[in-house]
């Protein structure tokens, strides 16, 4: 027979791996997510990592950017982002499957996160159950320092700030 000592190693290195691979997968913790951002999926990320998630396997995850074409055009939008407007609401479901199936896994993204968690729910009622919201989005966060130059700008954390490729 297999010593308990042993079993106890394997499981724990087992454990090690699932909880390194659910971490990357399951992206942030829901309690790091604020209220109006949270998804019924539970499936949060940041930019940063749904563009690694992406490079990882293009051909099954597919990112899904909900805000105006005025923001597109204006502010930009990430290269690889299919350009499906939340507006669009009554047809929104529909422009998406035309890109990307429900087994795939989508990541949406908005300005700043609070639109991209509306669209997960619509994805979520439809059957897409891998469904993320990228909570930084983006534009990021407003930088809340009152001392810095920044006050008040979408300068933290997100898309465009991560330095990830992105047009207009």
């Amino acid at each position: 027979g297999t010593s308990p000592m042993r079993t106890l190693a394997i499981t724990a290195l087992l454990a090690t791996a699932l909880s390194a691979t659910n971490l990357f997968a399951s992206g942030l913790d829901e309690g790091s997510v604020p209220q109006s951002k949270r998804t019924s999926l539970g499936l949060y990320i940041t930019a940063a990592d749904a563009y690694d998630m992406w490079k990882a396997d293009p051909e099954n995850v597919k990112i899904i950017d909900v805000r105006t074409p005025q923001e597109f055009r204006m502010i930009g939008v990430p290269e690889m982002a299919a350009r499906i407007p939340l507006s669009t609401s009554h047809q929104f479901v529909g422009q998406v499957k035309r890109v990307a199936s429900p087994d795939d896994t989508v990541l949406v993204i908005c300005r700043s996160g609070n639109r991209s968690a509306v669209a997960v729910e619509m994805l979520a009622q439809a059957g897409f159950d891998n469904a993320y919201t990228v909570v930084d989005g983006f534009e990021g966060d407003r930088e809340s320092d009152p001392s810095s130059p920044n006050h008040g700008r979408r300068t933290v954390n997100g898309w465009k700030n991560a330095g990830l490729p992105w047009t207009k």
